[in-house]
């Protein structure tokens, strides 16, 4: 078991752990929560570059990897949504969750077809998920329904969440279009 690997599997391990604390009623549930998200975030970069510097990469790793954060984030997202009950924060948790299906299915179907290649990860996805990342942590530091002690960066968090959004559609039309020559042959 690889470093790399090892970090991809806290990054699991802590889901239930974020889930408990967001439902504590204590006052530092809500930065504990947030800080097991950021941990969660920078492990995600971190397996990555140590995969790579360590030369560590294994199909195990490329595999549990986008698991692991797309798990943490549809797991994050629907918190949210649950906790506020903010319709305006369930529009883009769904276009972001539903993005992640869509390109999951197309990355499966692809790589039978023995074209995964040209649906890898690009730039553009790399953008969208730091700023999806740094959303949802912002939101959940600063809530509306948490104690204010951060009021703008919860309006910041929805503001980022929304441009993570547009993102989203635009990386999934960016993927599809590569895609779309094997999709209608």
């Amino acid at each position: 078991m690889s470093i790399p690997n090892l970090l991809t599997w806290l990054r699991i391990i802590l889901i239930p752990v974020f889930v408990l604390l967001f439902y504590l009623p204590w006052p530092w549930a809500r930065l504990t929560t947030a800080a097991i998200f950021g941990l969660a975030a920078i492990t995600d970069w971190l397996d990555g570059y140590l995969a790579r510097s360590l030369q560590q990469t294994s199909r195990l790793g490329a595999f549990l990897d986008p698991v692991a954060d797309k798990l943490i984030v549809a797991t994050a997202l629907v918190l949210l949504v649950g906790g506020d009950h903010y319709p305006y924060l369930a529009i883009p948790a769904a276009v972001i969750v539903g993005r992640e299906i869509v390109i999951s299915a197309l990355r499966e179907w692809m790589a039978e077809v023995g074209k995964r290649a040209s649906v890898a990860v690009s730039l553009l996805g790399k953008i969208k998920t730091i700023l999806q990342m740094v959303a949802i942590l912002l939101l959940l530091i600063g809530r509306p329904s948490a104690h204010q002690y951060f009021p703008h960066l919860g309006l910041i968090g929805y503001i980022l969440l929304y441009v993570a959004a547009a993102m989203t559609i635009w990386s999934m039309l960016v993927y599809l279009k590569a895609a779309w020559k094997d999709l209608t042959s």
